[in-house]
């Protein structure tokens, strides 16, 4: 809604004070609308059909008092700009709050037409000039993610097509090589996987400032999280002659995070206490409750490095930061790995924070909440401080068939739990935290209605989840509600009858969730989508059609692939992938989404137009960010999303997997 020119809101409940600023601002202004209104809840319903061009505010109102009146009419429209009249005795207080957003204030009594007038035109125009700037500000973010996108997008290729050659040659497909060979290759594939991690989180930093940064908390077990990033790093320790231990304390109950997110966060921090300290030195991981606050929980990683200066300190956070005294290969990155470290923790509402001693080493910590089912149900079983009248559990259970693939499944359970929570209402309903742990997964809504009205929902979820394309073809679904009667004593019993959780929880709690696929320390893009095949394929060697853009990369895959034992074809633009597919019969498309004459997302469009080619698999392997893609790309049709550079063991799993999920069975060729 633009506001009006000449509309003022007056928020004054002062008969007099009302009356002698309309006539000021009659005296100093032409075209002027007054508004008068003289209660706070008054001025908000008036904000919801018209906007002025400015709100006059008096800070003490019969029904809001003090800062909380300005922040409620900030907050209810954040681009009219505010002028406070203030009492000679709240003038701190006036002062205070132009030094949190609003424009100007002016003294009741020494008011004069003319300074009302100025105040008025000032406001408007600073309020213009911060507007034109945060515009300003968003326009140059978006140009700065889609520079970024792109350049990472034309570096991401050849940077694929080097991968796949030097990994051609490491795995002995072109021949012998001599230990040096070797040894100059294996440094080659280093400096590529180094390249690759700085892409990563150059985009990764991106979201973050763009805010687009995602978490998706579980109940977890952190001592296993910390558990599975030791030994991922343990060889990484063992080739620095480095003790790298982990000490979680084993009574910490469950916390709420998102566990590939604390993992990527513990790779982090243990991989830099790994580069800066010296051979034979100690690196430390513990968890802990932390003691002044019992509701976080501490994770912290040591090491006996050299330390950092104190003056430092306040900088290892930031952006690009470096440390200026390293050496050998302590500077492979772009240093913003504990920047998208903090932003994570940040968003799980924990901090972050390093003490360190010149030459006696660092400690980086990190806190994050421990899981609580009361806290999350109290705003939903209670209304006015009371329990509500009638609660209900709604119980949503997603059986994969034998045949779904892992990666296929696992994206399918997290777009069921998208469109649930699009099923209920926020303000009293709750999806609570998954609780699968087994092939299955099982989600639990508290919803705040009655056995007689929560069909309405049921039936809702019903048709949202069962309109998936993908849950159609992988699996099955079966919605079910409880009754839960209104006694909080009752309300704990169905909670560790049915759910297994106490209100608060314990570590040795039948439900403790680990994540269903341990992450790796890559964190590689892959999302699979099965479809149902048709048995009866001929008994030979399948063919695989590679579409890309680039013959160098072309000619990689195909190496690759017939290395294999599978059979290839290639093309490198769209309308002509869709003719060769229609002539050659692929049992599975390899493609790339960015390419010319008909990009990734139309030869998909085409392909399920003709019946012959719509069952065929397809995977997507392209250097689009996976932001938006990935999502676009499976709901189009395919199978699996990679980003390039794609592990090559994992590529060729998902593809021996797709094929005998459409009926290859034992008729695939054996792996090289």
């Amino acid at each position: 809604m633009e506001p009006d020119a000449g509309h003022i809101l007056l928020i004054e409940d002062n008969p007099g004070d009302a009356d002698l600023v309309r006539l000021r601002l009659e005296e100093g202004m032409s075209d002027v609308r007054v508004n008068c209104v003289p209660r706070l809840s008054d001025a908000l319903a008036s904000l919801d059909v018209e906007t002025p061009s400015l709100v006059l505010l008096d800070l003490n109102l019969p029904d809001s008092h003090g800062a909380a009146t300005f922040h409620r009419i900030m907050q209810k429209a954040p681009h009219v700009p505010v002028v406070i009249l203030s009492g000679h005795n709240d003038e701190a207080l006036a002062i205070n709050a132009v030094h949190q957003g609003v424009q100007d204030y002016l003294v009741k009594g020494d008011i004069t037409s003319k300074q009302l007038e100025r105040a008025v035109r000032y406001a408007v125009e600073r309020q213009a000039i911060l507007r034109s700037l945060e515009i300003t500000r968003k326009q140059q973010i978006e140009f700065k993610n889609r520079f970024l996108s792109h350049i990472s997008h034309e570096l991401r290729t050849p940077l694929t097509c080097i991968h796949q050659y030097v990994t051609l040659l490491l795995d002995g497909l072109a021949g012998p090589l001599a230990p040096n060979q070797t040894d100059h290759l294996k440094t080659a594939l280093k400096s590529v996987n180094q390249l690759h991690a700085m892409i990563r989180d150059l985009l990764e930093a991106t979201r973050a400032d763009s805010g687009k940064l995602r978490v998706e908390p579980r109940c977890i077990d952190v001592g296993e999280l910390i558990q599975q990033a030791v030994a991922m790093m343990g060889p990484a320790a063992a080739e620095r002659r480095l003790a790298l231990e982990a000490m979680p304390d084993q009574t910490i109950p469950l916390v709420y995070a998102d566990p590939g997110r604390v993992i990527e966060v513990l790779i982090n921090l243990i991989d830099n206490a790994i580069k800066f300290t010296p051979p034979e030195g100690a690196v430390l991981v513990k968890a802990e409750i932390v003691e002044t606050d019992p509701t976080l929980v501490r994770l912290s990683v040591s090491d006996s490095g050299r330390g950092i200066p104190a003056e430092l300190l306040p900088q290892v956070f930031d952006r690009l930061y470096q440390d200026p005294g390293a050496v050998d290969n302590n500077r492979t990155g772009l240093g913003l790995g504990l920047y998208i470290a903090k932003e994570i923790v940040t968003l799980h509402g924990g901090s972050m924070w390093v003490a360190s001693q010149p030459g006696s080493g660092s400690t980086f910590s990190f806190t994050l909440p421990l899981f609580s089912l009361a806290k999350l149900l109290l705003p939903v079983i209670t209304y006015q401080e009371r329990l509500r009248d009638s609660i209900v559990l709604v119980r949503v259970e997603l059986t994969p068939r034998a045949n779904s693939l892992g990666g296929s499944w696992k994206e399918t359970c997290q777009r069921c739990l998208e469109l649930l929570r699009r099923c209920i209402f926020v303000d009293k309903d709750l999806v609570l935290p998954s609780t699968g742990s087994g092939p299955g997964e099982t989600f639990f809504v508290v919803a705040s209605t009655d056995m007689a009205h929560v069909d309405i929902m049921m039936e809702r979820i019903r048709n949202q989840m069962s309109a998936l394309p993908r849950l159609k073809t992988s699996g099955t679904l079966r919605v079910t509600v409880e009754k839960i009667l209104d006694r909080p004593p009752a309300i704990r019993e169905v909670w560790k009858s049915k759910l297994g959780w106490s209100l608060i929880a314990s570590p040795t709690s039948s439900s403790t969730v680990l994540p269903a696929n341990k992450p790796s320390k890559k964190r590689r893009n892959t999302r699979m989508r099965t479809e149902n095949k048709t048995a009866g394929q001929p008994l030979t060697r399948p063919k695989i059609m590679v579409v890309d853009d680039d013959p160098d990369l072309r000619h990689a895959l195909s190496l690759r692939l017939r290395a294999n034992n599978f059979e290839t074809v290639n093309v490198g633009d769209g309308y002509s992938a869709i003719a060769l597919a229609k002539k050659e019969r692929p049992q599975l498309i390899i493609l790339d989404l960015g390419l010319p004459a008909g990009g990734g997302f139309t030869v998909l469009k085409n392909l399920r137009r003709y019946p012959a080619l719509a069952d065929t698999p397809v995977i997507v392997l392209t250097a689009r960010d996976p932001e938006g893609n990935e999502k676009q790309t499976l709901e189009s049709g395919a199978i699996a999303f990679f980003q390039k550079p794609a592990d090559n063991d994992e590529l060729l799993g998902v593809i021996r997997a797709s094929l005998q999920a459409g009926g290859w069975g034992r008729a695939l060729p054996p792996p090289a």
